[in-house]
């Protein structure tokens, strides 16, 4: 799937371009957007603020696949973006992994969300009416001290100061934690632990 870049910041063009190991596209005119069939589309929301939603509608009724970044991203916005259609929605400055992990998910069909939004998604999902000591007693005492911290969405490297320890200990309690608690991942543990 051919990768086109749109946007009216030259930095932000350069930024993630750097991204990819493929070669991408940029598109330097809003109409030549309109053009495109069946490709991934990177877009500055900056860059179309005021009419991005009948954009976004425009680009997917031609198979289009979008990925919204944004200089300052808002779970509302986020949400809004979504809801029209835009297959991920992200920091505009995020670092060049988060830019390549979205396309590779928005290439796989899959939405792709910036990992702090996903936490905040998870926040707002009412709690059940259950007691999480339960799963935590699975654990031991440090891996439950990682578990309650990663539900907050904390990365490792956050986690490994306020624990002192190392992010790789942290990386590997997390590992463990996800077995004992047979979760696939940091959403499905904030989600049993809700």
């Amino acid at each position: 799937m051919e990768i086109v870049l749109f946007s009216d910041d030259i930095n932000l063009l350069s930024h993630w371009e750097r991204a990819f190991e493929e070669r991408v596209s940029i598109c330097e005119d809003l109409e030549d957007l309109f053009e495109l069939e069946n490709t991934l589309i990177i877009l500055n929301y900056s860059a179309c603020e005021k009419s991005c939603e009948d954009i976004l509608k425009k680009l997917i009724l031609k198979a289009n696949r979008v990925l919204v970044l944004h200089r300052v991203p808002d779970l509302d916005t986020a949400k809004r973006l979504l809801r029209v259609g835009a297959r991920g929605y992200g920091n505009a400055m995020m670092r060049t992994h988060f830019i390549s992990s979205a396309v590779e998910t928005i290439k796989d069909g899959m939405v792709w969300l910036y990992p702090e939004f996903t936490s905040q998604l998870i926040m707002q999902i009412p709690s059940k009416e259950k007691d999480i000591s339960t799963e935590l007693e699975k654990l031991t005492q440090r891996e439950r001290d990682v578990a309650l911290l990663l539900k907050e969405g904390d990365t490792y490297k956050t986690i490994a100061q306020k624990l002192d320890i190392t992010p790789r200990t942290i990386k590997a309690h997390a590992a463990s934690i996800y077995t004992k608690l047979d979760v696939k991942d940091r959403i499905g543990l904030a989600l049993l632990l809700k």
